[in-house]
């Protein structure tokens, strides 16, 4: 897989992933919750981490920045795969966990499908 393929690859994930944090965005179960409220923010964060690079069509930097946040997002999701019950344990719930499982087992498989390279040079996004 090119860096160019994985990247197309990885939008189409995030893309699930932003829908996920839509639905959380909008839950009125989780909206008192502190821990809850971190899974919308770290989907948020990863997705918006990616886009200037993304914009700039920069494979690299869009790569790096994809594994320098990953750690947080798959935090968030196995947070919320183990505590979602304790909002609601409707399809929705169990779907939206399911998904975020799936979409960060489906980013590491990509990164792992790419050589690893050197870090781009720096002065190509604004500071993590």
């Amino acid at each position: 897989m090119t860096p160019e393929e994985a990247v197309r690859r990885l939008d189409v994930i995030l893309a699930h992933a932003w829908m996920v944090r839509t639905f959380l965005k909008h839950a009125e179960e989780i909206q008192e919750d502190a821990d809850f409220l971190e899974v919308p923010r770290a989907l948020f964060d990863f997705c918006r981490a990616v886009e200037p690079a993304r914009e700039r069509g920069d494979a690299a930097t869009y790569l790096h920045r994809v594994r320098s946040k990953l750690s947080k997002l798959r935090r968030a999701a196995e947070f919320f795969a183990a505590n979602y019950k304790q909002k609601s344990d409707h399809t929705n719930y169990q779907m939206a966990a399911l998904s975020l499982t799936g979409c960060v087992a489906e980013i590491e498989a990509v990164l792992a499908a790419l050589p690893r390279g050197p870090a781009p040079a720096a002065g190509g996004d604004a500071p993590e």
